[in-house]
């Protein structure tokens, strides 16, 4: 977690329960706004993909997953 992220969470923390919802919902409401079906990656994720991918990832189409434990 980035250090603003965990700032912000420091912050929040010491609001009033009320107020902390209020504030989850308008981060909620940011982060919707941004990326509606949750399909964007951080540069982070992207690294972490790419190097799944790297080292001998298996794409779940590949799997006859009919064939499982037989």
């Amino acid at each position: 977690m980035s250090t603003i992220a965990i700032d912000t969470a420091k912050m929040i923390d010491i609001l009033p329960a009320d107020d902390q919802r209020f504030a989850y919902e308008f981060v909620k409401k940011l982060v919707l706004a941004w990326d509606p079906d949750y399909t964007k990656v951080t540069p982070a994720e992207a690294e972490q993909m790419a190097a799944a991918e790297a080292s001998g990832f298996v794409d779940d189409e590949e799997i006859n997953w009919n064939e499982i434990g037989q």
